[in-house]
Order: C-alpha cells, then structure tokens, then sequence
C-alpha cells in the first residue's frame, strides 16, 4: 500500500483515525485482539514481523490507524516516501489476502497479493496490489507494488 503525500499535511489525519484499542478486533483480519497481533509490531514490543504476508497485515493496520512511524519503519530507504497521506476522507474497512510467494524466515524476497477494501467520501471501492518485499539488515520491509486499477 503505497499512499504518498501530495499535499500539506494537517493535524487532522492521525486525529481522525478510527479507535482501535488493544482488545479490538485486529483490522488486519487475523482472528486476534489488536495488541497481540499487528499492534504488538506497531509498539515494537513484538519484534519485527516475520513473514512477508504478517509484514503487509501489520502495514495495512498500521494504514487502518495511522501510524506514520511504523509504516516508515517498515519501508525499504530506496523507496520510502517523505512523508505518507493519510487521507481524512478515506477509511480501510477490510483485508483480503489473495495470494504469497517466497516471504518466509527461509528466504530474502517475497509478494503479496491482497485486496484492501475502503470507504471514500461514502462510496465503498477496493485497491487491488502484489506488493514486493524483501529482507533489509535482517528484518522483512516493504518495497513497492503493482496496483491494478
């Protein structure tokens, strides 16, 4: 999930992010609370993720509430943006993983294929990405990705 920023960043977007708590239900779709899933990468009290397919689960939470430092953290430096757009309008309201190749603690390169699901301005739509991932100084990041429109 390659959000860039394209305009000023206001204070607004990390304020308006939905209210996950660490018993909620973890946005990422795995059958677990927040805190012991996705949210436990986020705080960084869980290590890093190990699987590519965990990484773009984290990364996709960490779009679901905002956390700007996980998703930089999380990004290879030959493709981090600046900054990330948190668009105030744009709501993620589900995770569906289509497919992986590679990505386990066995290899250096792996994809995701998956389907975010969100609400924009009221209208539901879906971004379709086979996201790229590799291994930098031991821990999984994310590269970039194809999205189909």
């Amino acid at each position: 999930m390659s959000r860039r920023k394209t305009r000023p960043r206001t204070s607004t977007a990390r304020a308006s992010a939905p209210a996950v708590t660490a018993q909620s239900p973890c946005p990422c779709g795995l059958d677990a609370p927040y805190g012991a899933c996705c949210g436990r990468f986020h705080a960084g009290t869980g290590g890093t993720a190990p699987t590519a397919e965990l990484l773009m689960r984290s990364r996709y939470s960490a779009f679901v509430v905002r956390d700007e430092p996980y998703l930089r953290r999380t990004w290879a430096p030959e493709t981090r943006p600046g900054e990330i757009d948190f668009d105030p309008g744009l709501r993620w309201t589900g995770l569906e993983i289509e497919g992986t190749t590679e990505g386990t603690a066995f290899h250096q390169h792996g994809t995701v294929t998956f389907t975010a699901r969100y609400v924009h301005g009221g209208e539901p739509g879906a971004m379709h990405e086979r996201s790229r991932f590799a291994r930098h100084e031991g821990a999984w990041v994310y590269v970039d990705g194809d999205v189909d429109a």
